[in-house]
């Protein structure tokens, strides 16, 4: 396969990560939740709405608007405006697509945001008109949404590599041990292994701390030249690598591999920077198989090893590897769109040091993986980036 070789990010940097506190229901609309990342983002940088030209959103629940029409509902005047349905992939897209509008000059400072309500009926209903595809493959058999999905993916993964509930057990305590540390985490319990294995069944095999909680929140971040956040005081990352593929490996019957395997030695090679460099990871986590795909695809395991390295590392803030130290999904919650965005908020904080309470000791560089639009039988959309402070 032929790489092109890429510019990189020289000039275009990422700053004020910004979460919106989480709730399990909200009677608030996806509206309110943009504009109050909006407005954080400002406070959190000292900036005027009219110094914001770009904007690049992601949300499921906002319809019948898009991001133009929001443009008007919060007073936004800008040159430059972007709108990616891409789920867990989204704020790897977004950032591709900032940077290279502030690079090129289209953009001075671009607002990445990522929020979605959850009314008491909002996620049946987003699994109606999520994909034709999976609406066709599963609604004759009585069933719908990721759920079923991931509980076929993950039984084969199961079957073909000899990965054990306890392994994927592992992987949500350590997160859930995370998320107690961390402060906007809706999970606030220590979970323990026979809690986990014995909890109540939702699609075989997976169980209820398998599958992510729907919620209502933001996520949000801004990128800008790196002499503009120098003139602001503003702490930021810079961006060492991205890659972003969508349907990758279509020729795989059942997905047990994704985009990054296709991408991750150019995203290593644009970062200059190898495996043992990483000093953390944030994986998209709706469910543990996922994770475990990511860890293989990323090269830091090879292809059905990742139960294995779970076994053999800890993956605590702590740990050997640590990983989703916010507590990801699994244990924070799935705030719709935003749920794309947690590792990338977290690992800003992370390499910027204003993690506070989850700070992993002396991080300098991450990777953050995203993954999205689960079309029943494979996630679509597959991104990662790699972040450091800005003297790494």
């Amino acid at each position: 396969m032929t790489h092109l070789r890429r510019a990189g990010y020289a000039n275009a940097v990422v700053a004020v990560p910004v979460t919106v506190p989480y709730v399990r229901h909200s009677i608030r609309g996806a509206h309110w939740f943009i504009a109050r990342a909006l407005r954080d983002l400002l406070e959190g940088s000292g900036l005027d709405k009219a110094d914001i030209d770009g904007l690049c959103l992601s949300s499921f629940t906002l319809a019948p608007d898009t991001a133009v029409g929001l443009t008007q509902h919060l007073g936004l005047s800008l040159r430059w405006l972007d709108h990616i349905p891409m789920g867990g992939a989204a704020a790897i897209v977004s950032l591709r697509r900032a940077l290279r509008a502030v690079e090129s000059g289209d953009a001075a400072i671009v607002a990445c945001v990522g929020a979605d309500t959850n009314h008491v009926d909002t996620f049946r209903a987003t699994l109606g008109n999520f994909s034709q595809f999976a609406r066709d493959a599963v609604y004759p058999y009585g069933s719908g949404g990721p759920n079923a999905s991931f509980a076929f993916l993950t039984a084969y993964y199961m079957r073909a590599f000899g990965a054990r509930r306890e392994d994927f057990g592992k992987l949500c305590i350590s997160q859930r041990e995370n998320a107690l540390r961390y402060p906007h985490a809706l999970f606030r319990k220590p979970l323990a292994m026979e809690e986990y294995l014995n909890a109540r069944l939702i699609a075989e095999p997976l169980r209820l701390f398998d599958c992510v909680m729907p919620c209502a929140g933001a996520e949000a971040f801004l990128v800008m030249s790196r002499a503009r956040a120098q003139d602001l005081g503003l702490p930021f990352a810079r961006v060492l690598a991205t890659s972003e593929r969508h349907n990758s490996f279509p020729e795989d019957p059942i997905q047990t591999r994704g985009g990054w395997a296709l991408d991750r030695e150019e995203l290593f090679a644009q970062a200059g920077v190898s495996h043992q460099d990483i000093d953390f990871l944030q994986t998209y986590d709706d469910y543990p198989v996922i994770s475990a795909m990511q860890i293989e695809d990323l090269g830091f395991c090879g292809k059905g090893e990742a139960p294995e390295f779970i076994r053999e590392h800890s993956l605590t803030i702590d740990g050997t590897f640590p990983m989703n130290t916010s507590g990801g999904q699994l244990s924070v919650g799935q705030a719709g769109a935003a749920g794309g965005y947690l590792g990338m908020t977290e690992a800003i904080r992370q390499v910027t040091g204003t993690a506070q309470s989850t700070t992993v000791p002396d991080a300098r560089i991450g990777l953050v993986s995203g993954f999205g639009m689960i079309n029943y039988d494979r996630g679509l959309c597959c991104g990662a980036a790699i972040l450091a402070e800005p003297s790494a």
